[in-house]
């Protein structure tokens, strides 16, 4: 593991300040670390017609299979109106970092207490859907 969870985190917070969030105020990034030990970031970007917007976590992911990522290995995920505060994955992203993880694969979020706490998709997302 050449990227640290901090290096992750870091990445994820950094991309969370180039979200676009005109509307909500609230602003989000993701980093991931693929199956190859790369680095793929993303933040969420809204659009006036609300559903049009994307996730951060789904941009990030856009991005790694862009650069030929196939599978997460690890995802930080950071939100948050001024200071980074909890946030999970929305059910959608949990099923997209679902789609490319496995039971490896780890999800690192902020809690309610402000640390940083890692998860299993399977405990994020008990019960998935797949189509195998």
């Amino acid at each position: 593991m050449s990227i640290s969870n901090e290096d992750l985190i870091n990445a994820a917070m950094e991309a969370r300040d180039n979200a676009y969030c005109h509307y909500s105020g609230y602003s989000v990034g993701a980093a991931i670390i693929d199956d190859k030990d790369r680095l793929h970031v993303g933040c969420n970007v809204e659009n006036a017609a609300y559903n049009l917007g994307n996730c951060a976590e789904a941009a990030a992911i856009a991005a790694m299979v862009q650069e030929g990522g196939k599978r997460i290995a690890r995802i930080a995920v950071a939100g948050g109106r001024s200071e980074p505060g909890p946030c999970t994955p929305c059910g959608g992203c949990r099923q997209r970092i679902n789609e490319f993880g496995d039971k490896n694969t780890v999800v690192i979020v902020i809690d309610d207490s402000n640390e940083w706490q890692e998860y299993s998709i399977d405990a994020l997302l008990p019960a998935s859907f797949h189509l195998d």
